[in-house]
């Protein structure tokens, strides 16, 4: 038997060579549990106990045994762990569900290497998913394995430096409307109830969840003003009220327009705010509006009343429908009424403008009128004012300033920046 000593020289570990000429290990755990293993060689097994030793005097002792626990079986005790918002679990707990424990799930930890990640990762971005989905894909891989080094299951994350392929910006990405394409076109092919919830949520900035859990005791319509101070949340199909913004840069007054105030009260007069919680928007049953159904039914036909979305035409006594796919190809059909072939385009046209672009676009009307950047940042909410001039400051194309820099004038007789030259 061969061992080694420890301090005051008592022994740390030792080896026994076994009937089959192979050397076992033996040592204790941290918690005082006694573990062996096998080595063909007695210079194998003396250097694993060295190691063995030393990792545990220095507080980084994982156990040769962990490994061997499941990914799932970890992740879901991780996940068990959250104490993050309702929102955010139930996106990341269908991510994971969906696209990570299907690949993992059986996986042993200490059987997962680097290569194999990045192989899935890159495998993933072949496929239909977005570039975010796949991002958010290797984050929570990376957050059970990061949480398997930290409880001593595994020495390191092997998910460390996979590379996710930058997302690309599409042209239906962050589309911008203007004030004249929202006032002038929106507007009057959005339904009479969700006219005015529109026009609020464009000239105001607001978030979704905002907009939808604004009550009387938030707006003050003889001041031309509303605060935001709670929001509504969907998860699984069921809206509750988060009686706090998205964050403390959140709470916020922001003034209205005055036509826009004009709106709501018509709209009050028509749909009255009932109820306990006496809600400003509200669907036909008087509860809270439900994001998904409400970009279904509501947002993407008004689009294409408004002709901002495919293309709808009458051809005689009946209506001509024409999208386009993610692939870029054309459709077209015929409908015998004109609501079949708004939901047909509706359903299947890629891209357009989403209703979050309306937050886009008031922000960005902001910062091309000269708005200051500190007070963008308070209206919009925003906690830290990079991201204020990362989506805002100057973003639309002033084509007409540039050209007016460059003297582009056909009558002028060569004077200008040019002329200089």
């Amino acid at each position: 038997m061969a061992g080694l000593a420890g301090d005051g020289g008592c022994l740390m570990g030792f080896v026994n060579r076994s009937d089959s000429g192979k050397w076992k290990a033996f040592w204790r755990e941290p918690s005082g549990k006694q573990r062996s293993k096998t080595f063909a060689t007695k210079r194998e097994a003396l250097t694993f106990l060295a190691q063995a030793e030393t990792s545990k005097s220095g507080g980084v002792y994982v156990s040769p045994h962990a490994g061997r626990t499941l990914f799932g079986d970890h992740a879901w005790a991780w996940m068990d762990s959250w104490n993050n918002e309702a929102t955010t679990v139930a996106r990341d707990t269908s991510i994971m569900r969906t696209h990570v424990l299907p690949k993992w799930g059986d996986w042993q930890l200490g059987k997962i290497d680097h290569l194999s990640v990045q192989a899935w990762v890159t495998e993933l971005t072949k496929t239909t998913l977005a570039r975010s989905t796949v991002a958010e894909c290797k984050r929570l891989t990376s957050g059970v394995l990061r949480s398997a080094v930290r409880n001593r299951l595994i020495g390191h994350n092997p998910a460390d430096d996979v590379k996710v392929p930058r997302r690309r910006v599409h042209d239906t990405d962050d589309k911008i409307a203007t004030r004249r394409e929202v006032r002038d076109m929106i507007l009057p092919a959005t339904p009479d109830r969700y006219r005015a919830l529109v026009a609020t949520a464009a000239f105001s900035g607001l978030r979704w969840g905002e907009v939808i859990a604004l009550c009387m005791d938030a707006v003050d319509l003889d001041a031309g003003n509303l605060q935001v101070i709670r929001t509504v949340i969907e998860v699984a199909g069921s809206t509750s009220f988060k009686p706090y913004p998205k964050s403390r840069a959140g709470r916020r007054t922001v003034p209205l327009p005055a036509w826009v105030v004009s709106e709501i009260r018509a709209h009050l007069e028509r749909y009255p705010a009932e109820g306990p919680a006496r809600m400003l928007f509200t669907n036909e049953a008087g509860g809270a509006l439900r994001r998904t159904l409400f970009r279904a039914r509501i947002w993407r036909p008004t689009l294409v009343r408004a002709g901002l979305l495919g293309h709808l035409e009458r051809n005689g006594d009946r209506f001509e429908a024409t999208w386009t796919g993610r692939a870029g190809d054309a459709h077209t059909t015929i409908w015998e009424r004109e609501r079949d072939a708004v939901i047909e385009i509706a359903r299947n046209q890629f891209g357009g403008l989403t209703f979050h672009d309306l937050r886009h676009s008031y922000g960005t009307w902001l910062a091309d009128d000269g708005v200051p950047v500190n007070k963008l940042q308070r209206v919009m909410g925003h906690e830290n004012v990079t991201t204020t001039l990362k989506f805002y400051v100057r973003k639309t194309e002033d084509h007409d300033a540039i050209l007016s820099a460059l003297d582009d004038d056909p009558d002028d007789d060569g004077g200008g920046v040019l002329a200089a030259v």
